[in-house]
């Protein structure tokens, strides 16, 4: 499992000209499911998720979790990070968990992930064509893939 965290002070996801998900303060969330994932990989991210300190205390120093800052989530499917760009100039998404698979795991992970937070989680659409806005803050980003954890 691949996620792409993006610290923001806002952001939103647009699907077929309704906002689906928003967020004031927080993590904007882009999730790629492997094929080879798990319930170990979701909880493992989830855990690195909520413990990472990366917001800002009162001197500035990243020092918070998403928790301690009293941040919100919006997690967003997105499959393409499970693309391999070794070979030619096209994309191969072999490696990307079936839709079916995917969409399971990703339920699974939003509900893991309410649990943990206490709170309700925004979100996208699984499967569909989405306008993500965003306003990166920082800007503070970091890529997390439960296959490469140590």
């Amino acid at each position: 499992m691949k996620a792409v965290l993006q610290k923001v002070t806002n952001a939103s996801v647009e699907v077929d000209t309704e906002i689906s998900g928003s967020i004031n303060h927080g993590l904007l969330v882009y999730l790629g499911i492997h094929e080879d994932d798990t319930g170990e990989d979701i909880k493992w991210l989830i855990n690195k998720m909520t413990q990472l300190r990366i917001f800002s205390d009162e001197n500035q120093k990243m020092n918070l979790s998403i928790m301690d800052a009293e941040g919100e989530f919006l997690i967003v499917s997105q499959f393409t990070l499970q693309a391999s760009i070794k070979k030619g100039n096209r994309p191969s998404f072999t490696a990307a968990a079936k839709p079916e698979k995917a969409e399971q795991l990703y339920e699974e992970f939003l509900e893991a992930l309410k649990l943990k937070m206490g709170t309700t989680i925004q979100k996208g659409k699984f499967g569909a064509h989405m306008k993500v806005s965003s306003v990166n803050d920082g800007p503070v980003t970091f890529i997390l893939d439960s296959k490469n954890k140590f």
